[in-house]
Order: C-alpha cells, then sequence, then structure tokens
C-alpha cells in the first residue's frame, strides 16, 4: 500500500475541522431557532418566514456538513464552503451593520473557511 502524501493527510484535516465547526455552531443554532428561546428572537427577530427560511439554510448546511464528514467529497466540501464564505461576508451587507451576533460570527467563521480554501488550494492536489 502507497503511503497517503502529507498534503493530503493535511488537506483532509482541514476540511474536516471546517465542516466540525459548521456542525457545533449550527446545530445550537438550528435547535435554537427550531424551539423558538428568548435568544433566537433577540438576535434572529421575530418568528415569520424570514426566520424559518434562514433555518432551512442552516439546516441543509448543517446536513450537508454531517454527510461530508461521514463521506467525504473535497470537491463538494469546497463548493460548500465557498457558497458559505460569499454569504457570510454579503451578512453584513444585508444587515447593514457589522456590530451585530450574527454578523459578527459569520465574518470570524468566513475567515476560518476562507483560510482553509486558501491552504486547501495552496497545498494542491497531494
Amino acid at each position: 500500500m502507497a503511503p497517503v502524501p502529507a498534503s493530503l493527510d493535511l488537506t483532509t484535516t482541514l476540511l474536516r475541522a471546517a465542516l466540525l465547526l459548521n456542525v457545533l455552531v449550527l446545530a445550537p443554532v438550528c435547535f435554537g431557532l427550531a424551539r423558538r428561546p428568548r435568544w433566537a428572537q433577540s438576535v434572529y427577530g421575530a418568528p415569520g418566514p424570514g426566520r424559518q427560511i434562514l433555518l432551512a439554510m442552516y439546516a441543509a448546511i448543517l446536513a450537508s456538513s454531517l454527510v461530508l464528514l461521514v463521506r467525504p467529497a473535497p470537491p463538494a466540501v469546497l463548493t460548500l464552503l465557498v457558497l458559505q464564505v460569499v454569504y457570510k461576508v454579503l451578512t453584513p451587507l444585508t444587515v447593514g451593520r457589522i456590530r451585530h451576533p450574527v454578523v459578527v460570527s459569520n465574518l470570524a467563521i468566513a475567515g476560518v473557511h476562507a483560510a482553509v480554501i486558501g491552504a486547501v488550494v495552496a497545498l494542491g492536489p497531494g
């Protein structure tokens, strides 16, 4: 059996870490949006169609992350991360301010995901 190139090991580790970050952040957020605790209303606004659409999007990212942890597919992970970086970077523009907990967390996660994408691209295909 041929040894696995070190860059492939690092790529796999970075992509798994990004997916785990998604799971660790989105599981409680999805649970909170579904259960409607007080904090969810203060952060995401009153329950309504917009919040439910957001819950659907977050649930899709969470489910995709879980599936990709079990069945790794690096191109699919990179696609998911790129989409997340784009929407998260757009958040301050759509919200109209940076000093909001969702905007701050989105920008932080976008930074992590962008760093992972950059590192994986720099490492190349093994």
